[in-house]
């Protein structure tokens, strides 16, 4: 189960920190990753991180302003969201994947509830 937390309403320019705290998974044999679903629009890759922690990777358009982040003791992963933009507005997922699983929603076995992030202008 991933239990996604964090998000909220939030000026344009601001930060939130997104949680997602995993259980009844070994947590550290999984890839983990943030997909993103705005109104109308699919479910969109945003950031994954490896299973050790050690490598990341970031849709372009999130890339610098976005930090992902993981801590396998407690069975958490962080998405770390700074300059959010208004296009950033979206229901945040959190999902588990097999290690060297890809960025695609379909290559991911485990999905949180989601947590909506709304950024006004």
């Amino acid at each position: 189960q991933l239990q996604a937390s964090g998000g909220g309403l939030v000026q344009a320019g601001g930060s939130l920190r997104l949680s997602c705290a995993a259980s009844g998974l070994t947590f550290d044999n999984y890839d983990m990753g943030w997909f993103r679903q705005a109104p109308g629009k699919e479910r969109e890759f945003v950031a994954a991180v490896s299973w050790s922690g050690d490598n990341t990777h970031y849709a372009d358009s999130v890339k610098g302003r976005f930090t992902f982040s993981r801590n396998n003791a407690k069975n958490t992963v962080y998405l770390q969201m700074n300059s959010l933009k208004p296009e950033d507005t979206a229901v945040y997922y959190c999902a588990a994947a097999l290690p060297g699983s890809g960025w695609a929603p379909d290559e991911y076995d485990y999905w949180g509830q989601g947590t909506q992030v709304t950024v006004s202008s």
